[in-house]
């Protein structure tokens, strides 16, 4: 892996061998690969994982960004992944962006990166880096 790589995990993945995955993630990342928390909120969440694990960003699941603008909870709950990602000096990106209202709502809220339809559809890996070569 190249210095500079990203590598995303799911907490789901790393349950089971927490200890051994946090020793090959700390080597890892003293390599300069850096480490996103995939569908945070989600599945087998848990803040010890936030203090035991490199990380480098957490994702907000689009199940909550999905309904954030109609719904209070869901709202609540992006705001409070934000501002912990932001005690934790984590940048956090909000996965599902699909209308310009989220995404100002996010922005709005301290989130600066963002995926979703909003931005681009799914590609294949040599559609995205042949598009990168001539931007």
């Amino acid at each position: 892996m190249a210095a500079g790589s990203e590598y995303l995990t799911t907490l789901s993945k790393t349950r089971q061998t927490a200890r051994a995955t946090r020793l090959v993630m700390e080597r890892l990342n003293s390599l300069g690969v850096q480490f996103s928390l995939d569908d945070f909120g989600t599945g087998y969440s848990s803040l010890g994982y936030l203090k035991g694990l490199p990380l480098d960003e957490l994702k907000i699941d689009q199940s909550f960004v999905r309904d954030l603008l109609e719904s209070p909870a869901d709202a609540a709950i992006v705001m409070t992944i934000i501002a912990l990602a932001e005690k934790l000096n984590l940048s956090v990106i909000a996965e599902g962006v699909e209308t310009v209202e989220q995404r100002d709502w996010l922005m709005a809220h301290g989130c600066q990166r963002f995926q979703g339809y909003l931005f681009a559809r799914p590609q294949p890996i040599e559609s995205a880096l042949i598009t990168e070569r001539h931007a």
